[in-house]
């Protein structure tokens, strides 16, 4: 079997060309070692631990079930479950629904997304940020603060039930486009139909791929593709001049000053001025400066000149246009036309907004506007002039950090007498039976959670209430949780630097409450990072989980040259670290152990020890 990382460079060759059409991709759904690359690579999700519809986890996994997945795709007998329905809430206090596929189903959308990316990553438009590898929402917020400059007008583009209302006749139609292979294709329809159970109740998928599935992301990119195309050839046609025209009091200022340095203020005629004609000169030329510093060269309401910038990222998009209200209503009625017709998809009419640009738009969370900038720059000849105007901010929105704190039960609102809001820190009742070290790292995760988010932003100081709410309601949980006043909590655990004592191998040591600031930082933006969930224990690799599993060789009993499956569980603080098996793992920061059919089966019986 052919090493899947070469199939995949393989595949990423040929992407390029965009009349290449891929044959034969099913065929590598029969190699193991894509299944092996696709467990190192979604194995550490804490989702996996979750039963779907067949009452299986990641669990047990082994060779022995990869096979048996292989011969049912083999036989075409395959068929995904359906998911498990669940809802979680929204920022907006409704609901969203989220499908929970089983882990064997993971499994192959892995793969069969491994395949999807190698073909489509590469021809992806560079305005689509969502889902793709080095790419995030920072780095999509960076692209509209360098590339929105200038613009008068945003349109915040939402797309209706997006991932509910992808039209399957649609989204295969897309990749027929690309490939020849009805087997593959015959697979993707089958994750679109597989339809979810809620409250044990079956429910056929008629459009949609389901929020929660491994292939989902790539999938939507695939399906707005389509749309980015659309808007990068629609903005070659919309842009118009190369330039914008002088602008006339600019010019006529200029001209003055000209005619001046080269007649009355020629150098000749200078060596011929007293020091007093000398000094009225040059407070003349002086006032006539400060006259043109008041313009741009160029005229910002040239009606001869046109701009339209986009970005994306998944199903939210936003547009900055330099033009009158005119053109953004005509771009946001073409752009719903569009999404209508070739993509059955629906614009949200009361979320998808025209907003003068002095205004804030919202866009992945942050507010986004334009400001006058009234600094000078120099031009290529070296002239000093005004900047151009309508730089970009980005800024936290209050709303954001107040809910997030009255949603983490920190922060309770009070309105007094004049109708004025009240902040008042509160105890967190649901954190006081938690270690020391566990209510500090809670606290400490929030914390910097949120500004890792808004570190971006232009106004992130703004963050210090925040933090300073944060901490008071930490100091209040403690206090709650020893019946202590403040004063008693800061002089337990430190007036200034509040820390936590906790226990190590290496001995006694002390975590602090985070104290870094809040301040602008756009460090590591192209990494992806702020969308990925972080890992507990990082130091167990990958690779070593599939090199374990290949070595065939029980980590309890010793037995070799036997079939093995990963012992898996969803948090190593859960473990009691009774057993010797649990303190093995706990010693060595694993959450997975590959054990031979035999002693697993005592494990879950409760008989390995």
């Amino acid at each position: 079997m052919r090493n899947p990382n070469d199939v995949l460079s393989s595949l990423k060759k040929n992407a390029k060309d965009q009349s290449y059409q891929y044959e034969r991709l099913y065929r590598n759904l029969y190699n193991p070692e894509f299944f092996l690359l696709a467990y190192q690579n979604i194995y550490a999700n804490e989702g996996n631990m979750t039963a779907g519809t067949d009452g299986e986890t990641i669990d047990g996994m082994g060779m022995e079930r990869i096979n048996r997945l292989i011969d049912s795709l083999k036989d075409h007998s395959y068929q995904p479950n359906p998911a498990k329905r669940q809802y979680i809430k929204k920022k907006n206090g409704k609901m969203r629904p989220l499908g929970i596929p089983s882990f064997d189903d993971k499994l192959v959308q892995e793969v069969a997304r491994l395949i999807l990316e190698s073909i489509y990553e590469p021809n992806f438009s560079n305005l689509s940020h969502g889902f793709r590898p080095k790419r995030s929402c920072h780095t999509a917020l960076m692209h509209v603060q360098r590339n929105f400059t200038g613009v008068k007008w945003f349109i915040e583009g939402d797309i209706k039930s997006f991932f509910d209302t992808i039209d399957h006749q649609t989204m295969v139609n897309i990749l027929r486009k690309r490939i020849k292979d009805e087997y593959f294709l015959g697979l993707i329809w089958k994750f679109l139909k597989a339809g979810y159970l809620e409250d044990w109740t079956f429910h056929n998928t008629y459009s949609g791929t389901p929020q929660g599935s491994v292939i989902s992301p790539i999938l939507s990119n695939i399906y707005l593709n389509e749309f980015d195309k659309y808007v990068e050839e629609y903005t070659e046609k919309f842009n118009r001049g190369k330039v914008r025209a002088e602008n006339g009091e600019y010019k006529k200022i200029m001209s003055r000053i000209g005619r001046l340095k080269n007649g009355r203020y020629s150098a000749e005629k200078w060596e011929q001025f007293n020091d007093e004609e000398k000094a009225n000169a040059k407070l003349h030329l002086k006032r006539l400066y400060d006259e043109l510093y008041k313009y741009t060269r160029t005229d910002p309401m040239d009606e001869e000149y046109r701009r339209l910038v986009y970005v994306r990222y998944a199903d939210d998009w936003l547009c900055g246009v330099i033009g009158s209200k005119q053109d953004a209503e005509t771009i946001k009625a073409d752009f719903k036309e569009f999404l209508s017709e070739k993509l059955r998809l629906e614009l949200s009419e009361e979320k998808t907004l025209i907003t003068n640009a002095q205004d804030k738009a919202r866009f992945l969370g942050y507010d986004i506007c334009a400001y006058a900038d009234a600094g000078f720059i120099k031009d290529k000849n070296g002239r000093k002039m005004r900047s151009r105007n309508s730089k970009i901010k980005l800024l936290v929105p209050h709303e954001k950090w107040q809910r997030k704190l009255t949603d983490y039960g920190a922060l309770k609102i009070k309105i007094d007498e004049n109708g004025k809001e009240k902040y008042q820190p509160f105890h967190r009742a649901n954190l006081i039976r938690n270690d020391d070290i566990e209510i500090l790292t809670q606290y400490n995760a929030e914390i910097r959670g949120l500004y890792n988010y808004y570190r971006l932003a232009n106004n992130v100081s703004i963050l210090n209430t925040f933090g300073y709410i944060m901490k008071m309601s930490m100091l209040k949980t403690f206090g709650a949780k020893y019946q202590l006043h403040v004063s008693g909590v800061k002089k337990k655990y430190g007036q200034k630097n509040f820390g936590v004592k906790y226990m190590t191998k290496a001995g006694v040591k002390t975590a602090y409450f985070y104290d870094q600031g809040f301040r602008k930082d756009r460090t590591n933006v192209g990494t992806g990072e702020i969308d990925l969930i972080p890992k507990l224990y990082g130091n167990v690799t990958r690779t070593s989980l599939v090199a374990r599993l290949k070595a065939c060789r029980c980590e309890w009993c010793g037995v070799e040259n036997v079939e093995l499956e990963i012992h898996h569980v969803r948090k190593l603080k859960n473990l009691q670290g009774k057993k010797t098996w649990e303190k093995r793992m706990i010693a060595r920061k694993r959450k997975t152990m590959a054990l031979c059919k035999a002693c697993h089966a005592k494990l879950h019986a409760g008989k390995l020890d």
